[in-house]
């Protein structure tokens, strides 16, 4: 009796530790975690996030520029007097400054003087020039009100008749010139933009193609013997999710680290020619909260692009393994 009740207690002590040793035991993940092709697919993602930062930050950089040329062209406008025989340019300039002072939406009117002018002619004709021995036109700075602007119109029939030689530039053509360039920047930034994402949607599709490929036989006895095609999707969909987040991360992170760099680079060469026509074209490279906002959208975007185009590969699979086999379905 004592016997068997030491061959009881140690065969319950065996079945204990073998159900703890089943518990303890990691189930195999039906993808690999790690292989050659998760590793180039990770950095696949990473390049195409990497230049998908970078275009959207560079549209964010040319709309933004874009913006503030339009805001500073459109507090202006200019009146060019051109010097004719018998013209007393200084009167003229007087009387032009102020019909247009005169105007509601006018909250100024400058001449610019003479030494101004020169140094405006300066870097094409060199220093020490006598604007008086020279057919130079003369200038009026118009500063308009945003809000209410004049009448441009009414402005130019009210000096042309007085001073025939004076014209009147609202720069209008500039701005409507500026936004359309500024509008198809932007399109062509998108519509790269949706390349890239087209291209890595691909990349997924043929990457999970090919993780099933390579556990296709393990994938078509779980699905036979009842696995759901939801817990196989699942388990594709979290591995690529997981792929995709780290190769996105990384190629946003050195996207904004080139952002960095630029701006940095920009700050520091303030004073250089290169660094000033750069800050003249594209201001001091800093795409500003909205750009850095971009490009965590566009990591978390391309993370869950990545897991749901390999769910949807998965649940296509499965529903064609179906198609071909109906019996053992």
């Amino acid at each position: 009796m004592t016997e068997l009740s030491v061959h009881h207690a140690e065969d319950q002590h065996a079945g204990k530790a073998a159900t703890t040793q089943r518990a303890q035991r990691k189930m195999a993940p039906i993808v690999p975690a790690q292989n050659i092709a998760g590793r180039a697919l990770v950095l696949v993602i990473a390049i195409m996030t990497f230049l998908s930062c970078l275009t959207f930050g560079a549209v964010t950089l040319v709309r933004d520029t874009a913006s503030v040329w339009e805001n500073q062209i459109s507090r202006e406008a200019t009146i060019q007097i051109k010097p004719v025989d018998g013209l007393d340019m200084e009167a003229a300039l007087a009387q032009a400054s102020q019909i247009a002072g005169e105007f509601p939406g006018v909250k100024s009117a400058r001449i610019v003087d003479r030494d101004a002018t020169a140094r405006l002619l300066e870097p094409w004709l060199g220093s020490g020039l006598n604007i008086d021995e020279l057919p130079v036109p003369r200038l009026i700075i118009v500063t308009i009100d945003e809000n209410n602007p004049p009448d441009f119109a009414a402005m130019r029939a009210a000096i042309t008749p007085k001073l025939p030689s004076a014209a009147l530039d609202d720069h209008r053509t500039w701005v409507d010139r500026l936004v359309a360039m500024a509008r198809t920047t932007v399109t062509i930034g998108i519509a790269v933009l949706a390349l890239m994402l087209s291209a890595t949607v691909l990349t997924v599709v043929f990457a999970t193609r090919g993780a099933m490929a390579g556990n296709g036989h393990i994938i078509e006895v779980l699905h036979f013997v009842g696995a759901e095609a939801r817990f196989i999707a699942r388990e594709f969909r979290h591995h690529f999710l997981v792929t995709g987040m780290k190769g996105a991360a990384a190629g946003g992170a050195a996207a904004v680290l080139v952002f960095i760099v630029f701006s940095w680079w920009s700050s520091r060469n303030m004073a250089t020619p290169e660094a000033d026509q750069a800050t003249a074209l594209f201001g001091n490279f800093a795409i500003g909260s909205a750009g850095y906002l971009g490009v965590v959208l566009m990591v978390l975007v391309i993370g869950a692009l990545t897991a749901a185009t390999s769910h949807v590969t998965v649940v296509i699979y499965l529903s064609d393994i179906d198609v071909r086999q109906p019996d053992a379905g």
